[in-house]
């Protein structure tokens, strides 16, 4: 599965870190508000949320923090998620190394979560399903709030998209 960083800071609204520090590299407020809700739509603590069909991740994926551009975002975004799991997130590969980290991820047993810039998901589509006409080749500079989700059947893969619909606003189809 793929998701998008959560939302980031606008030109009204600062990035804050989690002791709530303001920092431009971090999530806003409505970012760590989504962060928390993908928290319980990827691991619920009471059975599946109605309408959610998605997997629990075994294994999360964030790119990692450019030496440029201190984007913690990805990284961010899965923090609560990974804490309510207990798992550790892999944010070895930079964000035009999505290869390689595909590589990785797909040698895993068990769900992968990513959490990318989205001007790379695209890409990252491609590249599981084998071709450049299976997912939407452009991702919105405005959406956060969907899922993409590639399920293996023998030797290829399926896509579907997932609104997440955790907060006010988020759009009830996917990317088009």
């Amino acid at each position: 599965m793929v998701i998008r960083h959560a939302e980031k800071p606008t030109g009204s609204d600062d990035g804050v870190l989690p002791t709530g520090k303001r920092n431009a590299d971090s999530l806003i407020v409505r970012g760590w508000q989504r962060a928390g809700g993908l928290a319980t739509l990827f691991a619920p603590s009471r059975g599946p949320l109605q309408g959610a069909h998605l997997a629990t991740p075994a294994f999360l994926y964030a790119s990692k923090t450019d030496a440029r551009k201190h984007s913690h975002r990805p990284y961010q975004t899965l923090v609560p998620l990974a804490a309510k799991l207990g798992l550790t997130i892999n944010d070895a590969f930079k964000k035009d190394e999505y290869e390689l980290m595909l590589l990785d991820a797909g040698a895993r047993e068990g769900t992968v979560l990513i959490a990318w810039q989205h001007e790379f998901i695209p890409q990252i589509g491609n590249t599981i399903t084998g071709n450049d006409s299976t997912v939407p080749q452009k991702w919105p500079s405005s959406r956060f709030d969907v899922v993409w989700v590639f399920t293996r059947h023998a030797k290829d893969y399926a896509f579907a998209q997932v609104p997440q619909l955790l907060l006010a606003g988020d759009e009830e189809e996917g990317i088009g």
